[in-house]
């Protein structure tokens, strides 16, 4: 039996038929569904088995990355939301979607239990302006390293995908929010060299100045993911950038398997 994938559509979002066709190859029935029937209670979130926010400019990014988008998770959905992640099924956000999870507080310490503690933390996360002032548009190579998050859990090898974004700097206020991240195992995934070596913060191979060369992080349940890179855009061979000349490998469809298989089981 196939797990269902719930993918949210806000006006703007444009990368919801990409992630369908890889959450499809991964074993999944997906599904995408305008936020407006979820709002008339015509499609139920606890009717599925996984949660994807996909990338795109939803709402034309207006006010800023993503939140319009988690102003409507946090006035609508809130209690929906957090019961899905509460109740351990897989999330994914990814770009714009990741930029909504943070700016909505479902990540990096989200669910219905967070402490004032967590809270205070979570407000000093935040996506902010590239480094470098504008828009980049180019393929990264990423080191999944959370064995804690089930997405990456168990990939070893890296991935090459491209980014797409202008707000993808992920910054803290807070040092003790990066110490928590790192000793809870919930940095996913970090911009790493071809060979996976650390980016050390070099530019372009960190394209937007990320501390830590953070590209992705997950809750502490482990459950919920946001990520800037689009893995849903180097899913099949011949989008790599240079499959005309023999090269292959980094593919982002097995981070994907990961959460449908996840999804059965939950």
């Amino acid at each position: 039996m196939k797990p269902k994938a719930l993918v949210l559509q806000a006006h703007g979002s444009n990368r919801d038929l990409d992630v369908m066709n890889a959450l499809t190859l991964a074993g999944a029935d997906a599904i995408g569904v305008p936020l407006n029937e979820l709002r008339a209670d015509r499609t139920l979130f606890r009717d599925f088995n996984l949660l994807v926010l996909p990338g795109g400019f939803s709402y034309a990014d207006a006010l800023g990355a993503g939140k319009l988008l988690a102003l409507d998770l946090t006035s609508y959905f809130a209690n929906e939301i957090a019961a899905f992640v509460d109740s351990g099924k897989p999330v994914i956000g990814i770009c714009n979607g990741f930029q909504a999870l943070i700016k909505s507080g479902v990540l990096p310490f989200g669910g219905q239990e967070k402490d004032e503690r967590r809270k205070m933390e979570a407000s000093s996360a935040t996506l902010t302006f590239n480094q470098q002032g504008h828009f980049e548009c180019r393929w990264v190579t990423l080191r999944p390293i959370s064995q804690k998050c089930i997405w990456t859990n168990g990939l070893n090898e890296i991935i090459t995908c491209p980014i797409a974004h202008g707000e993808g700097n992920f910054q803290t206020s807070n040092y003790s929010l990066l110490s928590s991240l790192q000793s809870l195992d919930q940095i996913a995934l970090t911009y790493s060299q071809a060979d996976g070596s650390s980016a050390n913060g070099e530019y372009p191979i960190n394209p937007n100045g990320s501390i830590l060369d953070i590209a992705g992080v997950c809750n502490p349940q482990g459950n919920v993911l946001g990520l800037m890179p689009h893995l849903e855009n180097h899913i099949h061979a011949w989008q790599h950038p240079r499959h005309t000349r023999g090269e292959t490998g980094g593919s982002g469809l097995k981070l994907f398997a990961n959460g449908v298989k996840y999804a059965l089981n939950v």
